[in-house]
């Protein structure tokens, strides 16, 4: 029996053992439109949406970042007082709401927002109790630390797991100049003593879940994932027990991530991005050892918010596929995936209005909220 490996087997096994990962799929900027798909108007003149959440009896909440909670029933709009109060500036304001899981039990309702002051502000996580009139006993359960200056990344989607645990997204900081405890407000991804560029994964009262994701007694509280940008769509896949996010980068380079607890996602050390104003990449490579690669990536400026695993009947096509919204590109992508959730392809929908969050409603029926001065509310019907 021969004791030596031949040069031929020696070259495989370090092909092998050296190869990089699969590439992402790469998103094109033109494909074919999805169809058998018509949009329908309900609301105009919301001022500038960002979230929305049914209620049991088919009322829809909605927030608009300026600090409003409006409710949608029976085709009127009203505004419900009570909710917690907000720093409205840049980007932040009141963000994202979602229902307790338990909600018809304990009629509470969550939020994040931004709070503190211009120079010294925080992404945070509220609740407050819903009476069937207005928001009463709102209080802040988690404030992400440290604070930061200026009025850029909040993150702030949330969603919750199968076991009534949250997920929390929470931003880099900002561009630079942007500074954050004497470093570059992006370098805060890769910094586990920060809240800032990571996922939380939070209790309902706000404490950190257990076990914790990141053991190192360093590491910030509740602390799920790391190096991330700026999340801002989150969906839990019900139908593959995952959670997925979509994340802007920076100027191209956007990201659909698929999340596995304690893992770092390579912001800005690992990424398809570049800077806005100098022409070069953000990063020296787009993949690291030790870093998860994105599953998606938009070369062209798509800018993500809201993030749908769509699990309805209303449109058989599309079941079990990922739904993501653009900002800067007023599209909506739809995009294939299979059992596994391995990406097949994906197709585009126009919808000439800034995309900020989708939603899927107990119709079965997809719902769009566009960011503007007059902000929309569009249902998506089979043709």
């Amino acid at each position: 029996m021969h004791r030596y490996i031949s040069l031929a087997t020696l070259l495989l096994i370090f092909l092998v053992a050296g190869s990089a990962a699969a590439e992402p799929y790469f998103s094109p900027e033109r494909t074919e439109p999805v169809e058998n798909i018509r949009t329908t108007t309900l609301l105009t003149g919301l001022e500038h949406p960002w979230a929305m959440a049914w209620l049991p009896d088919g009322g829809l909440l909605i927030t608009e970042r300026t600090g409003r909670v409006r409710l949608l029933k029976e085709g009127e709009l009203s505004t419900i007082p009570g909710a917690p109060e907000p720093l409205v500036y840049g980007q932040g304001g009141l963000l994202d709401i979602a229902l307790h899981p338990d909600f018809e039990e304990n009629r509470l309702v969550y939020f994040t927002l931004s709070t503190g002051t211009e120079s010294a502000n925080h992404t945070a996580l509220a609740r407050a109790r819903y009476d069937g009139k207005r928001f009463v006993d709102a209080e802040v359960l988690f404030t992400a630390s440290p604070a930061k200056s200026g009025g850029q990344h909040f993150g702030s989607r949330m969603a919750w797991l199968p076991d009534k645990t949250l997920v929390l997204s929470v931003g880099d900081g900002g561009n630079p100049p942007q500074r954050v405890d004497g470093m570059l407000a992006r370098e805060q991804a890769q910094n586990p003593a920060s809240h800032q560029g990571k996922l939380l994964h939070l209790k309902d009262d706000g404490s950190p879940a257990e076990p914790p994701a990141f053991a190192a007694q360093s590491a910030a509280p509740g602390l799920y994932t790391m190096g991330h940008r700026n999340i801002q769509g989150m969906a839990y896949d019900s139908l593959r027990g995952t959670l997925w996010v979509s994340e802007h980068a920076a100027r191209t380079g956007d990201e659909i991530n698929r999340i596995e607890p304690g893992r770092n996602y390579g912001w800005p050390k690992a990424s398809w991005s570049k800077e806005y104003t100098l022409p070069m990449d953000v990063a020296d490579h787009h993949s690291l050892p030790g870093m998860v690669d994105p599953v998606v990536v938009w070369k062209w400026r798509f800018a993500p918010s809201g993030l749908l695993v769509y699990t309805g009947d209303a449109f058989p096509s599309l079941k079990g596929n990922l739904i993501a919204g653009g900002l800067r590109s007023e599209t909506i992508r739809f995009i294939e995936l299979d059992g596994n959730g391995t990406v097949l392809g994906d197709r585009n929908l126009n919808m000439g209005h800034r995309v900020r969050d989708i939603r899927q409603g107990p119709d079965g029926l997809i719902y769009v909220l566009t960011d503007e001065d007059d902000g929309r509310l569009i249902r998506l019907e089979p043709r």
